[in-house]
């Protein structure tokens, strides 16, 4: 048996002539924005991976299929569904079975990404390791996939709701390489910089495309982090964030909110914080995420057609 895939007309075109593919998430869709101003962000990414010169995989499971790129009425119809499961690794399987409708997160898009060939992955920025993880155990499924999955994340550092370094930590103890694109410091989301050193660099799609190429001929399992930082004129700096990201996590542990509804929970309350400036900083990291990783899949299929002359 073979995994349920749809593949839309565009990418099933783009595999059938060898073109660079860029896999997106579904949940900036369904669990980031309100609606219309989703399907307008959907759009933009995907025509900034066109621009770029590959095509665009939104990934999403309906009607028990894993949708590898959406047809302009399934994103419609996505974007305006009520109460879509927010999928990861142990409930995929599940959404699948029983047919409902599902949007990926890192993890379960990097998944359906490997079973549908795709080598990059364009997203906003990683889930990791929560603040007051040593009691609470909460630590994002996306660190476990880095390790396993074989595809580049393009992400602009995890978020800076998390706790950075411990993030950091179980990566490097995962063996997943954590490179930074263009600067010798870790980006944190909505910031440039963080106080964090970045363990590699690289200053090119080609340098790498040539790193994904040599994991797979030295046989590695996993995946590696592309963390690229948000355009200077986009970001919020670390100290104007700082202090209403304390206030959110104060009022989550207030409210007892956990598990799944952290995440959301934390940047809504920081989007209304700080008067939507952070959603505005988001779409312009995820743009710009998504125009490296264009590069990125340009390099990889350019590669290959070397190897083949």
């Amino acid at each position: 048996m073979t995994a349920p895939l749809k593949y839309s007309a565009e990418v099933s075109a783009a595999r059938a002539a060898g073109q660079p593919v860029v896999a997106l998430e579904s949940t900036i869709i369904t669990h980031g924005m309100p609606y219309p101003q989703n399907v307008e962000t959907a759009e933009l990414v995907e025509a900034d991976i066109r621009s770029g010169g590959a095509v665009p995989a939104t990934i999403a499971i309906m009607a028990g299929q894993i949708h590898i790129g959406l047809e302009p009425d399934d994103l419609q119809t996505l974007a305006q569904a009520k109460d879509v499961a927010k999928l990861s690794r142990a409930d995929l399987a599940f959404a699948l079975a029983a047919g409902q409708t599902g949007a990926t997160t890192v993890a379960a898009t990097m998944i359906c990404a490997h079973l549908a060939g795709i080598k990059v992955f364009a997203t906003g920025g990683i889930g990791g390791v929560h603040r007051g993880a040593d009691l609470s155990f909460d630590i994002s499924a996306d660190l476990a996939e880095l390790a396993q999955t074989p595809v580049t994340v393009v992400a602009a550092g995890a978020k800076a709701i998390l706790d950075l370094p411990k993030t950091m930590e179980v990566l490097e103890t995962s063996g997943v390489p954590v490179i930074a694109y263009r600067q010798d410091v870790l980006p944190a989301f909505w910031s440039r910089t963080s106080d964090l050193p970045a363990p590699l660099r690289a200053d090119s799609a080609a340098e790498i495309a040539a790193s994904h190429r040599m994991r797979g001929r030295l046989g590695l399992p996993g995946g590696q982090l592309i963390a690229n930082p948000i355009p200077a004129e986009s970001e919020i700096p670390a100290s104007v964030l700082r202090p209403h990201i304390e206030q959110a996590l104060s009022e989550a542990a207030a409210h007892g909110i956990a598990a799944k509804a952290v995440t959301p929970f934390l940047l809504q309350r920081i989007f209304e914080l700080t008067d939507g400036a952070s959603l505005t900083a988001n779409i312009a990291l995820v743009r710009n995420n998504a125009r490296l990783a264009a590069q990125i899949a340009k390099a990889l299929v350019l590669a290959s057609s070397a190897d083949s002359v």
